[in-house]
C-alpha cells in the first residue's frame, strides 16, 4: 500500500507518516523497486492505534513507550492505566486551579461592579484591577 493510500485509511496525513517514521513511532516500511513506500496493512492499524491514544489525551512519548512494550511482546494495560492515571491527576489539579480563578474573577467582577467610574482617576491603570494588586500587596 502506498503512503498515500494508508494516510487515508487511516485517517492521517502524509506528512504525519513521515514524521512517526522519523521519531520511530512507525516503522520505516520497504521500499518498492521504483523507490516507493509499500507499508503493509498492520501500519493501518498501529496509526489508527496512535490517533486514538492522542484523542485520549496520551503524548507521542507516551504512546511509543507503549508501542515499544507491545513490540517487545508484553502486556501493556498496566501500563496505559497508570498513563491515564497520571493524566487524570493532572486534569482534576488544572479544575481545581482553574475553580479558583474563576471564584477570584467573580469576586473581581462583583466588587467592580460597586466601583464609581468616575472615581477611577489613573489615566494607566482600571481601578478594578488596581484593587487587585493592592489587595494582593496587603495580604488581603
Amino acid at each position: 500500500m502506498r503512503i498515500g493510500e494508508i494516510a487515508q485509511r487511516a485517517g492521517v496525513s502524509t506528512k504525519t507518516i513521515r514524521y512517526y517514521e522519523s521519531i520511530g513511532l512507525l516503522p520505516e516500511p520497504p521500499r518498492s523497486g521504483n523507490g516507493y513506500r509499500d507499508f503493509q496493512v498492520g501500519a493501518s492499524d498501529r496509526l489508527e492505534f496512535i490517533r486514538d491514544a492522542q484523542a485520549a489525551g496520551l503524548t507521542l512519548k507516551e504512546i511509543a513507550s507503549i508501542i515499544e512494550l507491545r513490540d517487545q511482546g508484553r502486556s501493556t494495560c498496566r501500563h496505559v492505566v497508570s498513563l491515564l492515571d497520571g493524566h487524570l491527576d493532572e486534569l482534576d489539579r488544572h479544575i481545581s486551579s482553574l475553580e479558583k480563578t474563576r471564584t477570584k474573577l467573580s469576586a473581581l467582577r462583583e466588587r467592580a461592579r460597586g466601583l464609581d467610574p468616575a472615581s477611577c482617576t489613573d489615566p494607566n491603570r482600571c481601578q478594578t484591577i488596581s484593587l487587585v494588586s493592592e489587595s494582593h500587596a496587603t495580604g488581603s
